[in-house]
């Protein structure tokens, strides 16, 4: 019956999970359907009211978003230096030639207005090209991230981003170009523009791409970057953009502004994930510069940056601070009894208690291999004498195996010295005398016991 009742509730289990996944699923679909079926409407009222722009309109926006792409450029390169994220690097060059594509057709454009309004039925090659190519890249950079090894030598990076980038550019350019006509808008159809269907149907499949990437992410519990946020919301905005166009019955009217936006709305979206994921890694690094990567407490360069900063502080205010110098006893029994592994947790867990046990002006550090020092501002001999007993005391009651204990000193500014060195000296000097008492004290103790026997 047990074996039984376990079957029968893991199939009443995949029910249940069946059953809402069912539901979620209808309600995005039904979410999906109702957000197509406004855009669709505001589509068709944008081509019934007539509602256009000015070639100087189309050109602020041509050069801005020119100018926002190069920019992104600019940042991708300075990341792939850092990183050697492949998928920034061909991206960078994907932003850089249609940003320089887009720009240069636009002064073909004037001259062929020039020629009446029939010129507004034409669709620029250039704007077909620079769009279907950044489709092109954006699912490049998806495959070489996936399917492509990562190689140990920078250059070889580069070169196969700079291959990828040369031969799609060279496919897609050679693909419209070798088009028998140019594309041309027909008005009376109501998908004026099919030939943007392309670009639109690759930037759909990058979205999806995208989108699966980051549910991997979320189920294997690695945190997605605001970048690769971006670059799904950048795919999502570019579908807007041609599906809007693929209904421009001509140049500058209601859909052809509105796919001009999103365009110029991906680029400032993509830029802006890729300067709040720049700022992330050099907060990042910056905080890896001044931290102990095994327990996360301050790495001795930022304590002795603390220290001068307290002392600074301490001779404009006349107000003491103390240093408190720990050290973890018997590392070299846990080692060799348990194994190093145990060793590192021992270090970890006496940094957690440190961190948990300061207040929030209190600076605590890793000083050496298994010595701790905790920077008390405000705070007297007194005061440090008490920490020390508070850290003794929690260390004496933690359940983990095995037991820890520490020794330690305090040294006090200004009694004690008045420079980092003389005051961690100090420090160090009643740390130890704490240990030989300690020392003394377990051979005093070991003598009664033998003196009994």
């Amino acid at each position: 019956m047990g074996s039984w009742g376990k079957i029968a509730g893991f199939l009443r289990d995949e029910r249940d999970a069946a059953s809402s996944w069912i539901a979620r699923s209808r309600v995005l679909i039904s979410c999906g359907i109702i957000l197509l079926t406004v855009f669709l409407a505001f589509i068709f009222y944008l081509r019934q009211t007539a509602a256009a722009g000015s070639s100087h309109t189309y050109l602020y926006l041509e050069v801005g978003g020119t100018l926002l792409s190069f920019c992104y450029a600019a940042n991708a390169l300075v990341r792939f230096r850092g990183t050697h994220d492949r998928t920034a690097l061909i991206l960078a060059f994907g932003f850089v030639l249609s940003g320089i594509i887009e720009t240069v057709g636009y002064f073909g454009l004037n001259d062929a207005l020039a020629m009446g309004p029939a010129a507004l039925s034409n669709i620029p090659v250039g704007w077909m090209v620079s769009r279907t190519l950044l489709a092109v890249l954006l699912l490049a950079a998806l495959a070489v991230d996936r399917f492509m090894p990562t190689a140990r030598q920078p250059s070889k990076e580069t070169a196969a981003a700079l291959l990828v980038v040369a031969l799609a550019t060279y496919l897609t350019s050679a693909a419209f170009f070798a088009a028998p006509a140019a594309p041309m808008a027909h008005a009376t159809r109501i998908l004026s523009r099919p030939w943007d269907l392309l670009p639109a149907a690759l930037f759909l499949v990058a979205a999806v791409f995208f989108r699966l990437r980051l549910k991997n992410d979320r189920e294997k519990k690695s945190e997605a970057t605001l970048f690769d946020y971006s670059l799904f919301i950048v795919a999502s905005l570019n579908v807007i953009c041609h599906v809007a166009a693929a209904f421009s019955r001509q140049l500058f009217d209601g859909p052809f502004f509105l796919a001009e936006l999103s365009k110029t709305s991906s680029y400032v979206v993509v830029l802006s994930g890729a300067l709040l994921e720049q700022a992330r890694l050099f907060e990042q690094v910056r905080s890896m510069a001044v931290s102990d990567p095994l327990t996360g407490l301050a790495n001795y360069r930022r304590l002795i940056s603390v220290i001068e900063a307290e002392l600074d502080r301490s001779r404009r205010t006349n107000r003491p601070f103390s240093i408190v110098l720990l050290d973890m006893d018997g590392l070299k029994i846990i080692n060799d009894q348990y194994g190093h592994l145990t060793g590192s947790r021992a270090l970890v867990r006496i940094g957690k208690i440190l961190r948990n046990h300061s207040r929030a002006i209190d600076t605590a550090a890793r000083y050496g291999g298994d010595e701790f020092a905790v920077v008390l501002p405000e705070a007297g001999p007194d005061i440090a004498s008490r920490v020390v007993s508070r850290i003794r005391e929690r260390l004496s009651t933690e359940p983990e195996h095995p037991a820890l204990s520490v020794s330690a000193g305090v040294a006090a500014f200004p009694e004690d010295g008045d420079t980092p060195e003389k005051l961690l000296g100090a420090a160090d000097r009643a740390l130890y005398a704490m240990k030989h008492r300690r020392g003394s004290s377990s051979v005093q103790n070991l003598t009664r016991i033998a003196a009994c026997l």
